[in-house]
């Protein structure tokens, strides 16, 4: 009897093992046809998303963890890595974080909107100055043309249209010749401006004064002394323009990190001392031109232009105060293009202030524009 019963329990325990192994044998079939078709999802934390490092979690079993995205600028290669990776300074991730690809070139384009209208304005304001200038040769026989030296008003009639095209050079694709040109031209162009408005203010002066008797201000008018004051303040400008592009000439450069994702092509300065030498001395010249206007704005000449330029000094003061600032707050091509808007709103505050008035009375008031006009007025001034 007991060796039927031990016949009979390991004839049971091998029906045992055969079903455990059987069944084995069915998991490991599930489990690979689960694997061939996807990869198994762990019980604890799921795969983590695109652009996202797994971080283990502190007292938790390895299968654990937790999902943190990529910083700025980096990829992952693998959902299951836990590093990222950064890409190169000309290169950015795509939108999955899983490649880095080349970063978008900008720069203040004729092609965008904001460059577009700016040379728009540019053109229309140069435009209009050479119609203005046309105006002022077909009438340069009347008083309103002559008063106050009208070479001086053809040179800065000529001078404010070159300002407005000088502002389609900050626009495009920055190149070695045009970052050189860029400061140079307008610098140059507008202190020629701020000389001829000078020059115009203490021509207001010199004509007051040389009238009344004895006095040696007649002999500098002789002498032309205004004609002087553009070329002499005009090359201290030039002179400085000079030094900056032998000693630290602009060239443009790539900027990584103005725009996130983009790169900027800008041009740089080369010397920011020179830079604010530049605007300081056009400054310097407003400012002086401002109190020479303001000091002859009530003079009793006629057509005199000391009011119309002191408006003009103002708005031009106004518009390079708020310039400053604005232009240090922007980056990339911004920048570029507070400075055009700058250079455009400061030109256009001269040729209004210092021109419309004589043009609506030139097309509008004719009666005025006359010989027996002044010499009525100034009778009266002198009664």
């Amino acid at each position: 009897m007991q060796s039927v019963g031990t016949q009979f329990v390991i004839v049971c325990t091998f029906q045992h093992i055969e079903k455990i192994h059987v069944h084995c044998e069915r998991k490991m079939d599930s489990v690979s046809s689960i694997s061939s078709s996807s990869a198994p999802v762990s019980v604890c934390s799921a795969r983590c998303p695109a652009g996202h490092r797994t971080a283990a979690l502190k007292g938790h079993p390895i299968c654990c963890f937790d999902c943190i995205p990529c910083s700025e600028g980096e990829i992952i290669n693998s959902s299951e890595s836990n590093q990222c990776i950064k890409c190169p300074d000309d290169q950015w991730p795509n939108s999955m974080r899983d490649q880095c690809i080349p970063k978008v070139i900008q720069y203040l384009s004729y092609d965008e909107f904001l460059g577009g209208c700016l040379a728009a304005i540019s053109i229309v304001c140069s435009i209009l100055t050479a119609c203005i200038f046309g105006l002022f040769l077909k009438n340069r026989n009347t008083p309103i043309v002559k008063a106050n030296n009208r070479e001086l008003s053809y040179l800065l009639l000529i001078f404010l249209m070159l300002c407005f095209l000088c502002s389609l050079i900050f626009i495009g694709r920055p190149l070695k010749v045009t970052c050189m040109l860029r400061q140079v031209v307008f610098g140059i162009i507008f202190s020629i401006c701020l000389s001829s408005i000078l020059a115009k203010t203490i021509t207001v002066v010199m004509a007051f004064n040389a009238t009344k008797p004895n006095n040696k201000m007649k002999m500098l008018v002789d002498f032309k002394l205004p004609v002087y004051i553009v070329p002499a303040c005009s090359l201290v400008q030039i002179i400085l323009c000079i030094s900056w592009i032998a000693n630290y000439s602009p060239f443009p450069e790539f900027n990584m990190a103005a725009e996130t994702g983009k790169i900027v092509i800008e041009c740089n300065e080369g010397s920011t001392v020179f830079f604010s030498c530049v605007l300081g001395y056009m400054g310097f010249l407003a400012c002086v031109s401002l109190l020479v206007a303001f000091l002859a704005r009530n003079l009793p000449d006629s057509f005199n232009e000391a009011k119309f330029i002191t408006f003009s000094m103002l708005v031009f003061a106004s518009v390079w105060v708020t310039f400053i600032p604005a232009y240090l707050s922007t980056k990339g091509r911004y920048m570029v293009a507070v400075e055009v808007f700058a250079i455009l709103s400061s030109s256009s505050g001269l040729l209004v202030c210092i021109f419309f008035p004589k043009c609506y009375i030139i097309l509008m008031k004719p009666e005025l524009n006359t010989r027996t006009y002044i010499i009525g007025k100034n009778k009266k001034m002198l009664n």
